[in-house]
């Protein structure tokens, strides 16, 4: 029987802490040559609120241990400052890991939540995807283009409990080389706002000027399934823009079709079966 070889990265942890290293090596030298990078940041804030957000902190996550998800408090307490109040001016691009850099013992960061290989565990700095998360729904409804964006795909890791955003719109992230990035393709100069109080992170899109459309996200066909034993969650994500003005649907388009792997009890869901 033929058996899988294994990847470099995957033999020991010393082969992985290398490919790490290489990845995040080519990164940095790949950026050097990037020089619309948004870097600049205005304490003047700009006068059109085209979007607000707020994420609840501390939420249940099964059996997720709650020192992790405090430590996460700590950890998005430190990193919301460095990219609050940026300015994203026209051909401008924002990188995440640019503004936010490693998340380390050194500045404070604590072992938080994380996900790797489809599982949750800890790690230092843990509780950035959140953040990610919230960046990432709010450039949705805007006209700005994503151009980094990386999911954790085919793992619905925990139930709706407490769920702010549809299924399928989150992030995953990894200093520095698995990044969240978007370009402001406009003519509109925007500007991010992020914070953190005792329960939310908490975000806004501002900008120089009005927009003149809305956009709207959501989730259609959705439904759990039940294939050769295993259940996953289904569905179709759809982002709507419409006419500010008019209230005419300007376009429709889909961003995400789900189908993930479920990964927690499912004795409460509702379930259809397709292999009976």
């Amino acid at each position: 029987m033929y058996k899988k070889r294994k990847l470099f990265c995957e033999i020991s942890p010393l082969t992985y802490k290398i490919s790490v290293i290489k990845c995040q090596f080519m990164r940095y030298m790949k950026d050097l040559f990037i020089r619309n990078l948004a870097t600049s940041k205005s304490n003047d804030l700009l006068p059109f609120l085209i979007y607000r957000q707020s994420s609840l902190i501390r939420r249940k996550l099964g059996d997720v241990d709650p020192l992790l998800q405090d430590n996460k408090a700590i950890n998005l307490s430190l990193a919301a400052p460095k990219i609050s109040r940026v300015i994203i001016r026209p051909g401008e691009i924002l990188s995440f890991w640019k503004l936010v850099g490693p998340c380390t013992i050194k500045k404070g960061y604590k072992d938080g939540l994380v996900i790797s290989n489809g599982r949750t565990t800890k790690g230092i700095g843990g509780g950035m995807c959140q953040f990610t998360n919230l960046i990432h729904w709010m450039i949705l409804h805007t006209p700005m283009q994503i151009i980094e964006h990386h999911h954790h795909d085919g793992m619905d890791l925990f139930p709706d409990n407490g769920r702010q955003i549809p299924f399928g719109t989150g992030t995953s992230i990894v200093y520095n080389y698995i990044d969240y990035r978007f370009k402001n393709t406009t003519n509109i100069t925007f500007q991010l706002i992020t914070y953190t109080s005792k329960e939310y992170l908490n975000g806004e899109i501002r900008a120089d000027k009005p927009l003149e459309c809305k956009y709207h996200i959501r989730v259609e066909d959705e439904f759990f399934s039940k294939e050769y034993g295993q259940v996953y969650r289904n569905g179709k994500v759809f982002r709507h823009c419409v006419d500010l003005k008019t209230g005419k649907l300007i376009s429709r388009e889909l961003i995400k079709i789900n189908h993930a792997k479920v990964m927690y009890d499912v004795s409460e869901l509702n379930i259809v079966d397709l292999h009976k």
